[in-house]
């Protein structure tokens, strides 16, 4: 890769103000395989002054920018290759799983946006007004390393459809994918300024992006410990902060359900992509008379999970991304064991035949009640836990008495009872029986979990202003 010590700015690759390499890690052997350059916030200077400059000509018509995504989208088909291989050395996502689902959600997300952007009404007459929905203007885009070019797609998308101008700053740890990325937008011919891309850290380019003055708007995804840094700096500017921060979510099972095939599921739901979403059903609520029962199937399920290189074929589950993940992980599972929960499944360390690489077993917790830390925090691994109830009232309670509120999970047969749970969720989306992945529907969280939502028209609308401008009708 030619561009990977430099930044993309103003239609143009160039080298850092000051010069800062930086490690990029393969979670699977843990050896250096690349280096980027970490920016500054003259880096960021400049950047922000070139998406200033294009904001001024950029997208006069949507039909200018579908043409755009859709360049966007037949070169980004192009490089699904590259992008994949990136992600999954960078993060540690099998092979397979990175083309698939990591790259797959990406461009399943441009061609939403593309479908929206066919029919969104960005004007309407309403009485004698008119409204309008506008670019917000210049934005800064945050996306984490679990879901690279899933966060990257959906803030891209959108800023892109609404006629937004861009800064975007990767996660140093799994930068790659981004960097093919702006190579995509810029063989699309996406005019110069309109995206720009400056690697680097929290402190250095994160801080610098969510205070600058010229920033119209930050969208960041990632930890809440870091959306709420990002609040606080962009606070003085009074700009927009939208926000997808962590989860802790909740899967309830009913007890009408086929309890097997239902632990089995909930048991992949959690262990995706090695644990690390953030909507990832953590803990799971059983009735307390069948709740060894699901302990046992759950135990089954999750001997089932390899865990190995991203690069080997039977790997169903690759490392966690980095040494910090696999410690604070590991310190959580010990606190489950300390703490009294029942250890079911794996267990501290890596699996035996692995001696490299951040490897954690597929561990399942019983007996997990509220007051563990396994219950409350998010662990952002391969961890279950499972809490016995005894009515699904008490379950519901327990379910929301959370900090977070992204997401949350219903097992019933009876749908109507499902759909009643539902609405007394307190999260920004539930999941009722399993359903298939749906790029058109809101996502976002309530709570600690952040603000705004993403995905389609959803995500569209928060990137534009609302605009009234009265007497647009002549009166008669």
């Amino acid at each position: 890769m030619s561009h990977n010590l430099q930044f993309y700015i103003d239609g143009a690759w160039v080298n850092p103000v000051v010069p800062n390499s930086f490690d990029v890690i393969d979670p699977s052997n843990e050896d250096a395989f690349a280096q980027i350059s970490l920016g500054s916030k003259a880096d960021v200077d400049k950047a922000v002054a070139a998406a200033k400059r294009a904001f001024d000509t950029f997208g006069t018509s949507a039909e200018e920018r579908l043409d755009i995504l859709n360049r966007v989208i037949e070169i980004y088909k192009k490089r699904s290759g590259d992008l994949a291989l990136a992600v999954s050395r960078e993060m540690g996502a099998p092979r397979r799983m990175a083309l698939d689902s990591q790259v797959g959600v990406g461009l399943a997300h441009l061609q939403k946006m593309a479908e929206v952007l066919k029919s969104f009404e960005f004007r309407h007459v309403k009485g004698s007004s008119l409204i309008v929905k506008e670019p917000i203007g210049v934005v800064g885009l945050i996306t984490p390393w679990n879901w690279p070019l899933n966060q990257i797609t959906c803030k891209v998308g959108p800023a892109l459809a609404a006629g937004c101008t861009m800064v975007l700053k990767p996660s140093e740890i799994a930068p790659l994918d981004a960097i093919i990325f702006a190579e995509i937008i810029d063989e699309a011919g996406v005019p110069k300024g309109v995206f720009n891309l400056v690697n680097g850290d929290g402190p250095g380019v994160g801080q610098a992006l969510s205070s600058h003055p010229d920033i119209d708007m930050m969208s960041f995804t990632g930890s809440t410990r870091a959306g709420i840094l990002v609040a606080k700096a962009a606070a003085d500017t009074v700009k927009r902060v939208h926000q997808e921060l962590g989860g802790k979510s909740a899967n309830i099972l009913f007890p009408d359900v086929d309890l097997e095939k239902a632990v089995a599921k909930g048991v992949a739901g959690c262990f995706s992509n090695s644990g690390q979403s953030c909507n990832a059903p953590t803990r799971m609520f059983v009735p307390r008379d069948r709740h060894d029962e699901a302990a046992g199937y759950a135990k089954t399920a999750a001997e089932k999970f390899t865990v190995g290189p991203a690069d080997a074929a039977g790997s169903k589950l690759g490392p966690v991304v980095s040494q910090i993940q696999f410690d604070k992980i590991q310190d959580l599972i010990q606190a489950g064991i300390d703490e009294g929960a029942t250890l079911v499944a794996g267990g501290p360390g890596r699996p035996a035949e692995l001696n490299r690489g951040y490897y954690v077993r597929p561990t399942v917790f019983a007996d997990v009640t509220p007051d563990m830390r396994i219950a409350r925090e998010e662990i952002f691994g391969p961890v279950l836990a499972i809490m016995p109830y005894d009515t699904v009232e008490e379950a519901i309670g327990t379910a929301n008495d959370t900090v977070y509120g992204l997401a949350s999970y219903i097992q019933a047969k009876d749908i109507q009872k499902a759909r009643e749970v539902a609405a007394r969720m307190r999260t920004g989306n539930v999941y009722i029986n399993y359903p298939q992945w749906d790029a058109g529907l809101p996502f976002g969280g309530y709570k600690q979990s952040g603000n705004g939502r993403e995905y389609a028209e959803y995500g569209l609308e928060d990137f534009l202003e609302i605009k009234g401008i009265a007497g647009y009708e002549a009166a008669e």
